[in-house]
């Protein structure tokens, strides 16, 4: 039997949350000492006995994070987990997420998952062609994912929205509490990939989920960047947050790298490179570069009706760029 779910319950978020305010809380800066908030010795060492955070950090708990074991648990049946990143927004990430999704499920033999972190702004269930009126159903087995094709199913916070227009106004904790859930909760059932779209940035969504999945393993980000050199500056970031993070990086592609005319079908560039763009990129951080992707404005056109991009302009040249990448992505990660 099933049930409706409406928002996450506030108490199984706060709950989660409640450690990480605290943390946030802190009364005064760390003495030089300081045993970390989270040892067993917090609250009790001798640097904690003139410390303002004493309360604080003793009554944090303690030890490793509980939920960990389970969700490596209810990972361990998905073959393939890959994070599409980009430092700079506007790059065409969840675009490129949603193409990259409909490209892998049009093989009929691989069952595929899309994971919409960007919490603030899910844009993924529109690309993808999920209903605004769907919700997510829970079960004895776990929450259940929303399929918009039947071998693609998908789980974001927009199905958990009174309306579309909602806004979500949480705080990291509560984003952080949410990630938990859609890795603990979520009954994806056996995937051969799972690809999980994430916020501009290095903050808050990417330090959880690539904690959580650190046990059960990462194969790798897509890095994703746009020709011009403003946004070159944010995806070096990235892929430092990535090194940093021990996450390999399996590839670069280059979005809108041109423009392709829907009616001659003659490609010129909007986004002229200044620094030699994502390929000189890569080249210079011996990462592997994917490919480049023309702008077609029939992409924005798809995405908008939630419908696949390949099935209606098969013929572009965005379409034979786009699977090329994926096919270089699919070769760089199974042969792992």
């Amino acid at each position: 039997m099933t049930t409706l779910l409406t928002p996450p319950p506030e108490k199984s978020i706060s709950e989660i949350a409640d450690a990480t305010e605290k943390l946030s809380d802190m009364n005064a800066p760390e003495p030089e000492h300081c045993p970390g908030p989270q040892s067993d010795n917090a609250g009790k060492s001798e640097a904690c006995q003139t410390c303002d955070n004493k309360d604080i950090c003793t009554s944090l708990p303690k030890g490793p994070d509980p939920d960990i074991p389970l969700i490596s648990k209810r990972l361990e049946s998905i073959k393939h987990k890959v994070l599409v990143l980009s430092g700079k927004g506007g790059v065409g990430k969840s675009t490129f997420t949603s193409m990259l999704c409909w490209a892998l499920a049009s093989d009929d033999e691989l069952e595929i998952g899309a994971m919409d972190l960007d919490i603030c702004g899910p844009s993924l269930p529109k690309m993808l062609g999920a209903s605004t009126n769907e919700s997510i159903h829970a079960s004895n087995s776990g929450w259940t994912p929303v399929y918009v094709s039947d071998n693609l199913g998908m789980m974001s916070i927009q199905f958990m929205l009174p309306s579309e227009d909602s806004a979500i106004i949480w705080r990291g904790a509560k984003k952080t509490g949410l990630i938990k859930q859609f890795l603990k909760d979520v009954d994806w059932g056996d995937l051969d990939y799972l690809v999980i779209d994430t916020p501009p940035g290095t903050t808050d969504e990417h330090l959880s989920v690539t904690s959580y999945m650190k046990e059960v393993g990462i194969d790798g980000a897509l890095i994703v960047t746009t020709p011009q050199e403003v946004a070159l500056l944010d995806v070096r970031k990235e892929i430092n947050f990535c090194h940093k993070a021990g996450i390999k990086i399996l590839g670069l592609v280059e979005n809108m790298s041109g423009f392709v005319c829907p009616g001659c079908g003659n490609e010129s560039q909007i986004f002229k490179p200044t620094t030699g763009g994502g390929e000189k990129l890569a080249h210079d951080l011996n990462i592997k570069f994917l490919g480049s992707v023309p702008l077609d404005p029939r992409i924005g056109k798809a995405c908008d009706n939630g419908e696949c991009f390949f099935d209606l302009y098969p013929n572009s040249p965005a379409s034979d760029a786009i699977l090329d990448v994926v096919e270089s992505l699919r070769d760089e990660i199974e042969g792992l």
